[in-house]
């Protein structure tokens, strides 16, 4: 795997694991929407993530992380629509598919 993929997938682990830090162990919906510091840092480094992502799509168009295209648009949809963003939407983002893109980036680092 070419090195600046390797720093790509390590941004998104980063990105993620900084999630993980702003939430806790609590993961509490209620506090996440009552928190726009905590709402914006989230959607910041979900942007970070898509970036990263259309950028290794750019290289390796054959990625194989799962709904990479989804993530680039999730970024989008955060950057380009800030005015429609959900924060059920983004807390599910959080919740549901973070940790199965960490597994997968885990896997893809060398």
């Amino acid at each position: 795997m070419k090195l600046e993929i390797n720093k790509y997938l390590f941004d998104i682990r980063t990105s993620i694991e900084s999630i993980e830090d702003y939430l806790g162990e609590k993961r509490d919906f209620s506090e996440y929407q009552n928190n726009k510091l905590l709402r914006r840092g989230i959607e910041r480094e979900i942007e970070i993530i898509g970036e990263a992502m259309n950028n290794i799509l750019k290289l390796d168009p054959d990625c194989q992380i799962r709904n990479a295209r989804k993530i680039v648009d999730a970024r989008n949809w955060v950057i380009h629509g800030y005015d429609k963003v959900d924060d059920i939407v983004i807390w599910g983002i959080v919740i549901n598919h973070l940790p199965k893109l960490k597994i997968e980036i885990a896997e893809l680092i060398t």
